[in-house]
C-alpha cells in the first residue's frame, strides 16, 4: 500500500512496516509546496492513527524526533508564508497602491505647504510652489545662487526677503530633497497603477481611465465586488456622506460620487450631469463584469458611451425652467 506524506511516498506492508520509500529532498520550500498539494488531494493519504514520526525515522528521512519536529516546524511556517503571499491578488495589490498613493498625496501636500511658507520668508517673489519650488530649492538653495540665465534672476536680485544663512540653506535643501523624492515616488506608484489596471481591467480602464478605475476597485474592495454592484451603486460610490444625509435629513439625493472626476461629467453643464452619470455608471458596471468574468476587450463600450453622452447633451441644450409650485397663493400687495 502506497502512502503519500509531506516528506515522501512510502510503500507499507500489511503489518505497518516500511517496505520502500521515495523521499523528497530536504528543501523547505519544496516540502511546503508538496504539503499544500496534499491538502487538495484525497488519494493515498495515511490512515487514521498512522504514526508519521516513526515512519520518518524508520525510512531514514530524519534521525530523531527533535529533528522531525524542527523540520516540520520550518515547513509549516513556509507553508503559511506561501498561503499569505498567494492571497494577495492583483486587485488587492492595486488597492494597496491606491491607498499608498493617498497617503503620499496627503504627506506631500502638507510638506509642500510647509516648504512654501518656510522659503517664502527668504524669497517671497518666486511665485513657485509644490514640486517646482522643491526642485528650485534643491538646485539653487539661496536666491543669491541664481544664475543670470534663470527667469527669476531679476526678482531674486531685488527681493525683499531675508538673507538665508548657510546652516538654514543646508536644512532647507535637505527638506526640499525629501519632498522631491515623495513626488518621484508618487509618479512611480501612478505608473504602476496604470500598467496594472491595463492588465487587470482593460475595459474599465478604457472607460474610466486607470486612476478612476483603480479608485472604484479600491472603494468596492475588489474587482469581483465592483462587478457585483448595480449601476446605481457605482453611480454614487464614494458619496456615502451625501447619501446618508439624504436618507436621514431628506436632503437632495447625490447624483454622482467619485465618478464626478470623469471628464464626461465634470466638463458637462450642471443640468445634464445626473443623466450622464447614470449612463457612465451603466457602462462602468458592464465593463467591470466583462473584465472579471471574461477579460476580453470590448472596443465598442467607449464608442457607445460617447454616443450616449452626445445625445444627452444635444437633447438638453438649456437648463430646465423651474415650474411654479402648484396651489401657491398669490402675494398680497401692501397698502401704502
Amino acid at each position: 500500500m502506497k502512502i503519500s506524506t509531506w516528506f515522501g511516498v512510502l510503500e507499507m506492508g500489511n503489518s505497518g512496516e516500511v517496505l520502500a520509500s521515495e523521499l523528497f529532498p530536504i528543501d523547505i520550500r519544496e516540502l511546503a509546496l508538496h504539503s499544500l498539494s496534499l491538502r487538495g488531494s484525497r488519494l493515498n493519504l495515511p490512515p487514521e492513527g498512522f504514526d508519521l514520526k516513526a515512519a520518518a525515522i524508520e525510512c531514514r528521512f530524519v534521525d530523531s524526533l527533535s529533528e522531525y519536529y524542527s523540520l516540520l516546524h520550518e515547513v509549516t511556517l513556509e507553508t503559511v508564508k506561501i498561503q499569505i503571499s498567494g492571497s494577495l491578488t492583483p486587485d488587492q495589490r492595486i488597492i494597496q497602491a491606491v491607498e499608498a498613493l493617498d497617503d503620499i498625496n496627503e504627506t506631500t501636500n502638507s510638506l509642500s505647504e510647509r516648504l512654501f511658507e518656510w522659503y517664502g520668508g527668504y524669497f517671497p517673489e518666486s511665485g513657485l510652489n509644490g514640486e517646482a519650488l522643491a526642485l528650485f530649492i534643491v538646485k539653487y538653495g539661496s536666491r543669491e545662487n541664481i544664475t543670470p540665465d534663470d527667469p527669476l534672476y531679476l526678482k531674486a536680485r531685488d527681493s525683499m526677503g531675508a538673507k538665508l544663512e548657510a546652516s538654514d540653506e543646508t536644512l532647507l535643501k535637505g527638506f526640499a530633497k525629501s519632498v522631491c523624492s515623495l513626488y518621484e515616488r508618487r509618479k512611480q506608484i501612478e505608473a504602476y497603477i496604470e500598467s496594472s489596471m491595463e492588465v487587470l481591467a482593460p475595459n474599465l480602464t478604457r472607460i474610466a481611465g486607470p486612476m478612476l478605475g483603480a479608485r472604484l476597485i479600491s472603494i468596492a474592495g475588489s474587482l469581483e465586488k465592483l462587478a457585483a454592484f448595480p449601476s446605481s451603486t457605482i453611480q454614487v460610490i464614494g458619496a456615502s456622506k451625501a447619501l446618508f444625509k439624504h436618507l436621514r435629513d431628506r436632503a437632495p439625493s447625490p447624483k454622482h460620487g467619485v465618478i464626478y472626476s470623469h471628464p464626461f461629467i465634470n466638463t458637462s453643464p450642471w443640468w445634464v450631469r445626473g443623466k450622464i452619470a447614470r449612463a457612465l455608471a451603466a457602462k462602468l458596471s458592464l465593463a467591470a463584469r466583462i473584465d472579471f468574468y471574461s477579460g476580453k476587450i470590448d472596443p465598442s463600450l467607449p464608442e457607445k458611451l460617447e454616443e450616449k453622452v452626445q445625445n444627452i447633451r444635444a437633447s438638453n441644450p438649456r437648463p430646465p425652467q423651474k415650474r411654479p409650485e402648484s396651489g401657491a397663493k398669490p402675494k398680497k400687495k401692501r397698502r401704502k
